[in-house]
């Protein structure tokens, strides 16, 4: 038995001690959207604090494009050594799978969860021209020019236009989408008038609320989050649309890694220079264990393709 134990404890000790030392060198954090959004703020805050905690750069490479797939599967196809992670978040793991059946990953098959980092509620937003104050008002108006006025997403299938497809559903009204690749380019497309609303994360739309380039009227949470907002479920009794944001890395990274990871992130988290900053972004710090975080995954894919069936949305 003696030797049994031995034989066990010199088989894990190349991966502790592989734990022990890591990082060695430079991180990749994979950010799937374009910069100005809300994935790749949140992706350069957790970035810069792993960077502080584990002693070695972990340097955030912007992948945008095909809302978050393109991103998504480079690191799936990374290799799982723990020099690459990604920031993921609702859309390519919980809304795209339910969307199409040509995705080039496995939201679950493919991806080690590590921890969750952030949540946030969306805002929605107005241009200022739009002649309204009110989520009560806006709804009067799209009942008055049911699909003449339009909404900016960041893209079929991403979260900021299932949240106004929602809108739409409990409403009871018709705002067009106009897709653009990425929050951040919807919300300039909202600002320059080519759209009239948007549903956007916190970081994506509100300093540009706060400069007064756009009219916040509500958030998505079932309760008041940001600025004292009303929430849209004031006026529309059930509504809510929460964003995610987590670190994950491709499937077979050692769990010794993942699980320094999770705990390092943890521990930034709860630092509360850092849980500053994301509040400031009208984020919510957050983190979760390994495991937690995969079953959030999945029940995030049974949410969205109730809402998805509902709408009778279909994928590109």
């Amino acid at each position: 038995m003696r030797l049994i134990l031995l034989g066990m404890l010199w088989a894990l000790s190349p991966l502790y001690v592989i734990a022990q030392s890591y990082p060695t060198k430079p991180v990749r954090m994979i950010s799937p959207f374009p910069p100005g959004g809300g994935t790749d703020a949140v992706a350069r805050v957790i970035a810069q604090a792993l960077s502080d905690s584990l002693g070695q750069q972990v340097v955030v490479d912007s992948r945008g494009g095909g809302n978050g797939v393109i991103g998504t599967e480079v690191a799936a196809r990374s290799a799982a050594d723990g020099y690459t992670l990604l920031l993921g978040n609702s859309a390519p793991f919980a809304i795209l799978p339910n969307l199409t059946q040509k995705l080039p990953y496995d939201p679950i098959k493919d991806f080690s969860p590590i921890s969750l980092g952030a949540l946030s509620d969306f805002v929605l937003v107005v241009h200022p021209s739009v002649p309204v104050k009110t989520v009560k008002e806006l709804i009067a108006l799209g009942k008055a020019r049911p699909g003449q006025l339009n909404y900016a997403a960041g893209g079929t299938g991403t979260p900021s236009h299932l949240a106004m497809e929602l809108f739409n559903l409990m409403a009871g009204v018709r705002l067009v989408q106009v897709p653009y690749k990425g929050n951040g380019p919807a919300s300039i497309g909202l600002m320059t008038g080519e759209c009239s609303v948007m549903i956007g994360s916190g970081p994506a739309v509100l300093p540009h609320y706060t400069a007064g380039k756009l009219r916040a009227l509500a958030t998505t949470g079932l309760k008041r989050s940001l600025l004292d907002l009303p929430a849209i479920a004031e006026f529309l009794p059930g509504y809510e649309v929460v964003q995610w944001y987590g670190v994950l890395a491709p499937a077979g990274t050692p769990k010794e890694i993942v699980d320094r990871l999770s705990a390092e992130i943890a521990r930034t988290i709860g630092n509360a220079k850092l849980a500053q900053l994301l509040t400031n972004m009208g984020l919510q710090p957050f983190s979760n264990t390994p495991d937690e975080f995969r079953a959030l995954i999945r029940l995030e894919i049974e949410k969205w393709s109730k809402v998805i069936k509902a709408a009778g949305i279909k994928g590109e």
